[in-house]
């Protein structure tokens, strides 16, 4: 789930040195851009620039990346630093466009950044986006980034060992590299040979550069690949593009006014750096790229065949930024539909119930699950108040809704998305409790949190430092459903037997003398064979058994429940986000059923390999 960044300047880098007065201004913004997404990944970051028109003999891309701690920061501070010692001296020349690009680095017209979440390789320098592609002609020059993953990545590598490349690695990010890398040459080749007999070699490459066809270079290259992917090319001569995939999994926005075009992950991102409104900042349509012409023109293109749109939802949920309006009123919504369930839960007994949240991401669907309980008592009052019962009326009339911060975390971390190695050291720090509010042995705990993947923060911590508090009961509350199956769309969680609801319905199973046979023979290419399994059970036997689950080993006295979102409140709460497979198992590509079977069958042959 790895954030991107893009700005074209649209007019001449003279015009933004007179007006803005900085040689940094466009990295300022870019960093902006960035800074505004370092909630789409910890794990490395990086930038890349190109300069428009430079005389032969200098350089026009320039390139840094870092898997440091606070990346962004540290490599916006190095390249601020080398342009600073650059230009000490040359006050005048500081100000000049020509000579900045002749002389200093990272001055360019073209900028691209990027924010690593690593799902796949190691985490090192050399897996960290933008990647290069360098060739002496500047139309087969090629730098990427992106925020994807492909399901069938073997495929696609044995599909360039048949074009006769040797890849240096077998990760989907060389792997789709090479694979538009090649198109590009090709696309260059075709026009050389259309035209080489009317033009000398040296004019041929500025034909080539006007002629090349990016739309085309991308059906060629992405007709074979299966993922969610939202990927940023710069050319070396200057046009670029932005393609997402057919079923727009993953996420890419854009807004353009007369001095840049800018491309992002978030909306938010957009909003913050350039106080753009909401309503200008757009959507870029699966199936389609956002090209951008080396004129600075651009436009939206088909590339393939679209998909029914099944957009991710876990981006409303948790990944995204809270702050998009869209996104705080879905996630307060995701709140708001548990409150009938969480009644239920406490007997509608508010006296003894105290409301929390928990991580700190979970605060807006806690708003959201205040506002349903408000809304429920007060339809519960109308109720009581037709049937004339006065009595449980005056209780619940007098009901006030007790709400306490009683799980803090004081780093701004997020244990989903750090690296396996590092998150039960994380889990046990980051979080602290507030005593002295709770009644002990009566007072029932409401905690909702965004989601639970694991249970591994909940079972190592969470209860464990509620339970300190003496509660009656803990009630957690997800405002996601269960999730019962591995993505492979860009989010780290691809391990079946990592997910508590796949353990939970294991226990299910063994409690019936049954267990999964796997049999792949029988097997369709768009068959889940997990979901034969999960559908023995109801939603609550699965989440009554993680309750019982969660308790034992993380060794607490106070009863635990657990409640999780539906499906059917999930697709209420996020129109337009109706990607669920996480939950449901329903695939919007074939690649995903052949991992989630790879997945379920590395577990039960004891592999503990990722399953893409």
């Amino acid at each position: 789930m790895c954030g991107i960044g893009f700005i074209r300047l649209r007019k001449p880098y003279q015009y933004y040195l007179d007006k803005y007065g900085s040689v940094l201004y466009p990295l300022q913004k870019l960093y902006m851009l960035m800074d505004k997404q370092s909630n789409r990944g910890q794990d490395g970051a990086g930038v890349a620039v190109i300069k428009l028109d430079v005389p032969p003999g200098n350089r026009y891309i320039s390139r840094y990346r870092s898997i440091k701690q606070q990346a962004t920061h540290k490599i916006f501070k190095k390249i601020a630093k080398k342009i600073k010692k650059a230009v000490k001296g040359h006050k005048k020349e500081a100000l000049n466009a020509q000579w900045l690009k002749e002389n200093v680095a990272f001055t360019g017209e073209l900028l691209l950044g990027h924010l690593r979440y690593g799902t796949h390789g190691l985490n090192s320098i050399e897996n960290c986006h933008p990647f290069l592609r360098q060739n002496n002609w500047r139309s087969r020059n090629l730098v990427l980034a992106g925020n994807f993953n492909m399901t069938n990545n073997d495929e696609l590598f044995e599909k360039l060992l048949q074009l006769g490349q040797h890849p240096k690695e077998k990760i989907d990010t060389v792997t789709v590299l090479e694979k538009i890398g090649h198109f590009l040459d090709e696309e260059n080749q075709l026009i050389y040979d259309a035209h080489k007999e009317l033009y000398t070699k040296q004019e041929m490459s500025a034909v080539i550069e006007e002629k090349i066809d990016l739309q085309r270079v991308l059906r060629r290259a992405c007709k074979d690949f299966d993922g969610g992917y939202a990927i940023v090319g710069m050319t070396g001569y200057g046009a670029a593009f932005v393609a997402r995939d057919p079923a727009g999994i993953r996420p890419a926005y854009f807004w353009a006014n007369d001095e840049f075009i800018v491309v992002a992950s978030e909306r938010a991102a957009i909003k913050l750096a350039f106080d753009a409104s909401y309503e200008e900042i757009e959507e870029i349509k699966p199936a389609h790229a956002l090209i951008i012409h080396k004129n600075a023109t651009f436009e939206q293109k088909p590339f393939a065949e679209p998909l029914p749109q099944k957009s991710c939802s876990f981006e409303r949920i948790y990944f995204s930024r809270g702050t998009d309006p869209a996104i705080y009123q879905e996630r307060k919504q995701l709140g708001f539909l548990l409150a009938p369930k969480v009644l239920e839960a406490i007997g509608y007994d508010l006296e003894n119930t105290i409301f929390s949240y928990v991580p700190n991401t979970a605060e807006t669907s806690f708003l959201g699950l205040l506002k349903g309980l408000e809304y429920h008592l007060e339809q519960k009052r109308k109720e009581l108040l037709q049937k004339q019962d006065y009595q449980n009326l005056e209780k619940i009339i007098s009901s006030r809704i007790r709400v306490e911060k009683l799980v803090i975390k004081d780093a701004k971390l997020r244990t989903f998305i750090t690296d396996d190695s590092h998150r039960k050291e994380l889990v046990n720090s980051v979080y602290d409790t507030t005593y002295n509010v709770v009644r002990k042995k009566q007072d029932t705990l409401v905690i909702i949190d965004d989601s639970i993947v694991r249970g591994t923060t909940l079972e190592e911590s969470i209860l464990q430092m509620l339970d300190k508090l003496e509660p009656k009961k803990i009630i957690i509350v997800s405002s996601a459903p269960q999730i019962r199956y591995p993505d492979c769309y860009g989010i780290d969680m691809s391990k079946m037997g990592e997910f508590v609801a796949f353990r939970a319905m294991l226990e299910l199973l063994k409690e019936r003398g049954e267990h999964i046979v796997f049999d792949e023979k029988l097997l369709s290419e768009n068959e889940n064979l997990a979901q034969k399994w999960y559908n023995l059970f109801t939603e609550e036997q699965i989440s009554a058994k993680i309750a019982q689950m969660i308790k034992q080993k993380s060794k607490i006295q106070a009863e635990v429940e657990v409640i999780y979102q539906s499906i059917e409140n999930l697709h209420k709460a996020c129109p337009q986000h109706q990607g669920d497979w996480y939950f449901t198992g329903n695939y919007p590509t074939l690649g995903g059923y052949k991992v989630v079977n790879k997945s379920l069958k590395n577990y039960l042959e004891g592999r503990l390999e990722r399953a893409y």
